[in-house]
């Protein structure tokens, strides 16, 4: 597959009670649909999959893919610590119906090259399905260098996608390509999306991230790659301080879950403990800032 475009990260929506609310998911699959993305992504960070039971993995996944039921490609995490568990994710995922699944390198003590590349050759043996690698330090503990994603995608034509999010992400789209001269990789870029025109400049493919306007991400890589960069540019720095707000370590979940209420698609936006709640001065800015987004930037998208 190619991977292109915009892919939204889906959250996980819960109840009140805790448990997970599927309705509430479906809509989300239908705003991020109807925004136009060119795929999704379920049990990512975003998703909160490392609190989700193993059961509840796959009836979230089931849900999102009978539910998108062939309208989009799917990508499903499955990263684990164990190569073992990383494979009977995927396997699970791939018989489920998933386009692709996404995996960081294992955590574990002093990792080096020699295991993350093992890691995936071992994974692309056992299950012959297109791999997304996920390049995200905070989560995986291991800063995988351009050389070596290069390496992995010479030696797994499935493995040519990665998920950037080891800033500066320009720069390392760039040396990444450069790594993998000879055959084309797709480098999507993610953090929220803070780096999106300077990533497509770079040479990125798309974005992959859970940005609760994927309205505004779609805007900016249509107008990029129609060639219309100024219109593209225009777009991406009018939509910045939104990106850059919500993508807050510790609260961003919950700010997209906020969001996300606010936009009629989830019930409740609860996030799962040990998480962080959103204070009323938080509750404040997110107001200003969308009552500046629609009132003078003319942001169609946004809810009041």
């Amino acid at each position: 597959m190619n991977f292109r475009g915009v892919y939204s990260v889906l959250p996980t929506p819960f109840c009140a009670s805790g448990s997970i609310d599927v309705p509430s998911l479906r809509r989300v699959i239908d705003l991020y649909l109807k925004a136009g993305v060119d795929g999704l992504t379920a049990l990512g960070v975003t998703s909160e999959v490392a609190r989700l039971q193993d059961a509840e993995r796959d009836r979230v996944l089931d849900a999102v893919l009978s539910h998108v039921n062939g309208r989009a490609p799917v990508v499903a995490g499955t990263s684990a610590e164990g190569l073992l568990n990383c494979i009977d994710y995927s396997r699970r995922a791939k018989s489920a119906g998933a386009s692709a699944v996404m995996v960081s390198p294992p955590r574990m003590p002093k990792l080096n090259s020699g295991a993350v590349l093992s890691h995936y050759l071992d994974l692309a043996s056992a299950v012959d399905t297109e791999i997304v690698i996920q390049d995200y330090p905070p989560v995986s503990g291991y800063t995988v260098e351009p050389a070596l994603l290069g390496h992995i995608a010479r030696e797994i034509p499935r493995a040519r996608t990665i998920k950037l999010e080891d800033p500066p992400t320009p720069l390392k789209t760039s040396r990444i390509i450069q790594a993998c001269e000879g055959f084309e990789v797709s480098v999507l870029g993610g953090l929220g999306g803070m780096y999106a025109l300077e990533d497509l400049i770079a040479g990125a493919s798309g974005v992959m991230t859970g940005f609760a306007y994927p309205e505004m991400l779609v805007e900016v890589v249509r107008a990029f790659r129609s060639g219309e960069v100024g219109t593209a540019a225009d777009a991406f720095y009018r939509y910045v301080p939104l990106m850059r707000f919500e993508f807050q370590q510790g609260i961003g979940i919950a700010l997209r879950k906020e969001i996300l209420r606010r936009r009629g698609a989830i019930t409740e936006p609860v996030t799962r403990s040990p998480s962080v709640q959103l204070d009323r001065s938080t509750m404040v800015a997110l107001d200003r800032l969308l009552d500046w987004l629609r009132a003078t930037q003319g942001v169609k998208w946004i809810s009041s």
